[in-house]
């Protein structure tokens, strides 16, 4: 379990925190979804967790254990996190990126054993990425990449998937796919914490949804709680419709355009 309590942040020269007393908390066995519009702090929650901005107030914690308890090695061991950026200093091959999701378990001068072979062989498989073991990362498209490191992350293991805008660059199978494949390991008792900009996909899948504004909580419960028309509508500053999608089950978004006429289901 992954567990944000009253997490601030302020990142450096800014007036305002980018987190402003955060709580939420992701379960086993289930989908977090955190969404919001562009700057509520969706990415900030990814980049606290993982060290790259410090807190200036609250905690978090994996497995009731501070992460300020927990040495680098060990939180990798708990938690797999795929981040919304990320830089190679040099080019490897795919087969070579995807190993080093099971470096935390090696340490620095052991050999990889059955075991992780296995888990490296498994995470290629599950993301869809077997064919493209000998490319180069430099050479993949964008989906492609996003699916390579979906890879390293699920070889990486642990009780925790991290994930911030994971469907990035994916085309509608891959999409669905990515969501089908993070619905089997909630249900085989990972957490998984979801930033997504894709309410409908997200209200389909997520146990849970915890909607941000501006570096707060604005609302959480199950996607039929939070994805309500006065709610959504006073977050994004647009006007919105959300039905009920017999066919999937589950409330749907309507993006409306501006002054039309409103027929929210």
């Amino acid at each position: 379990m992954i567990r944000f309590d009253d997490v601030a942040v302020r990142y450096p020269r800014s007036e305002v925190d980018a987190l402003a007393g955060v709580t939420l908390t992701a379960p086993r066995g289930a989908i977090t979804a955190v969404v919001g519009p562009n700057g509520s702090g969706k990415s900030t929650l990814v980049r606290a967790l993982v060290g790259r901005i410090g807190l200036t107030g609250g905690s978090i914690s994996v497995d009731g254990d501070s992460l300020a308890t927990l040495s680098r090695p060990v939180i990798a061991r708990r938690v797999a996190v795929v981040s919304q950026r990320e830089d190679l200093a040099f080019p490897v091959t795919v087969a070579d990126y995807v190993a080093l999701g099971r470096f935390p378990h090696l340490g620095v001068w052991h050999a990889a054993r059955a075991e992780d072979y296995r888990a490296i062989a498994d995470s290629l498989r599950e993301a869809g990425v077997e064919s493209l073991l000998s490319r180069r990362i430099d050479a993949l498209s964008g989906g492609e990449w996003q699916r390579v490191r979906l890879a390293r992350a699920l070889a990486q293991g642990g009780a925790a998937l991290v994930l911030d805008e994971p469907t990035a660059f994916l085309d509608v199978a891959h999409e669905m796919a990515v969501f089908e494949l993070l619905h089997r390991l909630s249900t085989a008792g990972q957490a998984v914490l979801l930033v997504s900009h894709q309410l409908n996909l997200v209200a389909r899948f997520a146990d849970r949804m915890v909607l941000l504004q501006r570096g707060s909580v604005v609302a959480e419960g199950t996607p039929t709680d939070v994805m309500r028309p006065e709610v959504l509508e006073r977050v994004y500053e647009w006007p919105l419709a959300v039905t009920h999608d017999p066919l999937v089950g589950a409330p749907a978004l309507v993006p409306l355009r501006a002054n039309s006429p409103r027929d929210r289901g």
